[in-house]
């Protein structure tokens, strides 16, 4: 008996361009350098310690230099008209040195919530957020944690309610999803007086939570009931996609730390890194990167090309980088010994953003689950 052939919702053919360009490798290098200079894990842990949560200083180079906020924007809506290779390429090199600024939250998720809106609809928030004055960060966009309710008055939409487990509490403009009379919308606001925030207790201090309290806030809508849920969904696997860069970008960095501590670590006269045993885990690790690294990039690729036939290879990112990010980090603190025990080790910032990384968007069961959806088993 034949086996009935499964029609996989898959690019029938690569994207033009896997392979970094030159232009790709500049900004790598320079984007690389810059962290190198101002992001060191030291810098990394004071910054997140600040009432802000990050340095202002280094955001605004990351902004003004290297163009993070609108490097895959529209020309026609004001931005430079790459896509997510490049802006993956920016989420890798924060991932190495797990930058707390809010390039995942503004950069991304903002920015193209906003993009979202008609153009008709656009105001000076995205122009804010494109040109860093303002931040943005964007709710769960889920009923689950969004239970906020908005209400149409002569002035405008006002809402009410609570979204709780926001990255980026602490934003100018929170992108949310509201229930209204006839459906779901999403809306921007600036909470300004109008909102309560609660810090919650995270296990990465370097991307920090709240919960808000809406109580009549002035909101715009981003959306029409009718495509809400679309919108949501792509800015979730937008979320899932810049994770997994991310994620990328640790497992790179940790297995870099870890094969220049075993080469420096003696014991029995010799390197530890000469033993059999942590040459195969090493060699695991390698191979483990790769695997994280073709996921994401492939993801991407696609994903600049088309994003409506992204689906699958978002989802394939998103388990793969995620299991890989995990598995990086506790073998980075195992191979370290004693040190890596430690929470002063850098290892163990890694870990919490990696473990962090995982509940924003699920962990790769999540992720396999959405797989098993799309090619229908």
């Amino acid at each position: 008996m034949s086996t009935p052939s499964i029609e996989v919702p898959w690019p029938r053919t690569d994207p033009p361009a896997l392979t970094p360009g030159p232009e790709q490798s500049e900004l790598r290098a320079a984007i690389r350098g810059l962290l190198a200079k101002h992001s060191a894990i030291e810098q990394v842990r004071t910054a997140a310690s600040t009432e802000l949560g990050y340095s202002p200083q280094l955001w605004k180079k990351l902004v003004d230099d290297m163009s993070v906020t609108t490097l895959a924007v529209p020309e026609d809506r004001g931005g430079l008209g790459y896509g997510m290779v490049e802006l993956g390429i920016v989420l890798e090199e924060c991932g190495r040195a797990i930058a707390c600024e809010p390039v995942y939250t503004s950069a991304v998720l903002g920015v193209h919530a906003l993009l979202s809106a008609d153009p008709s609809r656009d105001t000076e928030l995205l122009a804010g957020v494109l040109d860093g004055s303002l931040l943005a960060t964007v709710s769960a966009l889920s009923a689950t944690t969004d239970h906020v309710h908005a209400e149409s008055t002569p002035t405008g939409w006002l809402l009410r309610g609570t979204t709780t487990h926001l990255v980026g509490g602490n934003a100018d403009v929170v992108v949310v999803s509201a229930q209204c009379p006839d459906g779901r919308r999403l809306f921007a606001t600036q909470p300004g007086a109008h909102l309560v925030r609660t810090e919650r207790r995270v296990l990465d201090p370097t991307r920090r939570r709240a919960d808000l309290t809406f109580d009549q806030c002035p909101a715009i809508a981003l959306t029409d009931v009718g495509t809400t849920e679309a919108t949501a969904a792509r800015l979730g696997e937008l979320a899932t996609l810049a994770l997994a860069c991310e994620n990328t970008g640790i497992v790179d960095r940790l297995l870099e730390m870890t094969v220049e501590y075993t080469r420096t670590r003696h014991q029995f006269g010799r390197p530890i890194g000469s033993f059999q045993a942590v040459k195969h885990r090493l060699a695991d690790l390698l191979v483990t990167l790769e695997r994280a690294r073709s996921a994401s990039r492939y993801a991407a690729a696609i994903h600049a090309q088309d994003p409506g036939s992204a689906s699958l290879a978002v989802a394939v990112a998103g388990a793969v980088c995620t299991d890989a990010a995990v598995h990086a980090a506790a073998e980075a603190i195992q191979l370290h010994g004693g040190v890596g025990f430690t929470w002063e080790h850098p290892a163990h910032s890694y870990f919490r953003r990696a473990m962090g990384n995982e509940a924003l968007q699920g962990d790769s069961r999540a992720h396999r689950a959405r797989i098993a959806a799309l090619i229908g088993i």
